[in-house]
């Protein structure tokens, strides 16, 4: 018996398939091998054509089966984790009429901050938890003022997973958690946002079927079987945004429990137990996989752009792109925290969220040229990266997250024992390091609707934990001093 799972992101789709009794992940798969490419017809834009991520779902499948020796009628329930915040529309025969427009895509942000100013920023801010911004609500608003007579044609507006779940089961659905994400769903009465639909002008009959993230969304059609390789009539039994699914995955389930990832962009999701929100819109709120009316689970979601990014412009930058990262690490190892003074503002990848959407670019401060070398460079990088972790942090402390256990993947950023344990030192917490993919997650997730699994607890019981970071033991008061002026050197730009 056996589960599969989707992550459909943009640069390639991952699937997995896991032995549903052990929780054991057979195989994983990924098509194209290289990126998917984006259309960007003007700056600031970015669209996908949903029937590629279609055919790279049927690629990667038939690899699957073909790396393992599972009939198809093994496969007992389908999971899909996908890229938040895209928008696919669909015509009266459910096939999309224009490429999606993805997360990263910007044109839509002028028509989120005027909903904000207009709808009230109390009233959305209680409501939605969000300003509508640029997410899934504002973008269909850019192609209802901009593509009027397309507008017209469309019978249903969805998320990425959605549209991926709707070409193997040939229905249109969508959850509570993917309106939330697109900012369409009133926390406080549990229901489809009346108001966003209204000020923007949308008919309710544009949303699809509202199903639990975790329920019989569908059974494998004839015609998806065929294209998969599956069988026809198994059932996609959960759908979830990559950010919810990753903790998911982790096993982040309850409040104070915390996910985080160090990819280009840095990420932390903290689970609180009441609909909470941030004034000033530093942070995203989002229905977590586990939400509902009378159990309430919110996704605090907080992005760092200048993250990742940052470390690798040093490897390119001062290492010419012939050192490695494990190289930069022992490097940095050798010299003391706070790096000798040395301080880098790694927010150098456009806008920040965190700083009320300001640019204010990378800096690198108090740079003594006979003291510092390259070594200072790439702990100064990591630590700067770091503290703006813990500076992110403190938003979700002041909204009410108390942080009991942060849990990360074994990827990126987080391999480094440097950043871990700034982090750990500073928060006053352990970073448990996981061997899990979203994939696999979305996999283990379909076995509770399917009642494989009594439970979520139980699906992700069997998480392996293959390392942890401790707080440095008489070393916290370095890490708070170097930190401390960290911060002040933040304050100075961000106050100008």
């Amino acid at each position: 018996m056996y589960l599969i799972g989707f992550d459909i992101g943009s640069s390639s789709i991952k699937a997995a398939l896991v032995e549903a009794e052990t929780g054991a992940t057979l195989a994983i798969a990924q098509s194209p091998a290289s990126e998917m490419g984006m259309i960007a017809h003007q700056p600031g834009w970015a669209e996908q054509n949903p029937e590629d991520w279609w055919t790279h779902v049927c690629a990667a499948t038939r690899q699957l089966l073909a790396d393992c020796s599972v009939t198809p009628a093994e496969i007992r329930g389908i999971g899909i984790s996908y890229q938040m915040h895209g928008l696919v529309v669909v015509g009266d025969d459910l096939k999309p009429l224009r490429p999606s427009i993805i997360w990263c895509d910007s044109r839509a942000v002028p028509f989120g901050n005027k909903a904000f100013d207009e709808i009230g920023h109390q009233k959305c801010s209680s409501h939605l938890l969000n300003s509508p911004g640029n997410f899934t609500a504002a973008k269909l608003a850019w192609v209802k003022e901009n593509e009027p007579a397309l507008f017209a044609k469309i019978r249903h507006f969805m998320l990425p997973g959605d549209y991926i779940a709707l070409r193997l089961t040939g229905e249109a659905m969508t959850t509570p958690s993917g309106l939330s994400e697109g900012i369409l769903w009133d926390f406080l009465k549990n229901d489809i946002s009346d108001p966003v639909l209204d000020y923007f002008g949308f008919s309710k009959k544009l949303v699809p079927h509202v199903t639990p993230t975790f329920s019989l969304q569908g059974n494998l059609t004839p015609e998806a079987a065929a294209a998969t390789g599956l069988a026809v009539g198994t059932p996609v039994a959960y759908r979830a945004g990559d950010q919810p699914n990753n903790a998911l995955s982790l096993n982040v389930l309850q409040p104070g429990e915390v996910a985080a990832t160090g990819g280009t962009s840095g990420v932390v999701y903290g689970i609180v137990g009441k609909p909470v929100f941030d004034i000033q819109s530093r942070v995203n709120g989002f229905c977590h996989v586990n939400h509902d009316a009378d159990n309430q689970h919110i996704g605090i979601l907080l992005c760092i752009n200048g993250a990742g990014s940052m470390y690798r412009w040093l490897r390119q930058t001062v290492g010419q792109g012939s050192i490695s990262y494990p190289d930069m690490e022992r490097l940095a190892d050798t010299v003391p925290i706070g790096s000798d003074g040395l301080r880098i503002l790694t927010f150098g990848n456009g806008a920040e969220r965190i700083l009320n959407n300001l640019d204010i670019g990378a800096q690198v401060n108090n740079l003594q040229l006979n003291r510092h070398s390259a070594s200072h460079l790439y702990r100064a990088g990591l630590e700067g990266i770091a503290f703006s972790f813990v500076y992110g942090v403190q938003i979700l402390k002041e909204m009410g997250l108390e942080i009991s256990v942060m849990r990360v993947g074994n990827d990126n950023l987080f391999q480094s024992a440097v950043f871990s344990k700034t982090i750990a030192s500073l928060l006053g917490c352990s970073i448990d390091m996981v061997q899990t993919t979203g994939a696999v997650g979305a996999a283990k997730a379909a076995g509770v609707a399917t009642g494989i699994y009594p439970n979520i607890e139980t699906a992700m019981a069997n998480v392996q934990i293959i390392g942890r970071y401790e707080p440095t033991p008489g070393r916290v008061g370095e890490y708070r001093a170097a930190y401390e002026t960290w911060v002040a050197d933040l304050k100075k730009n961000i106050s100008q």
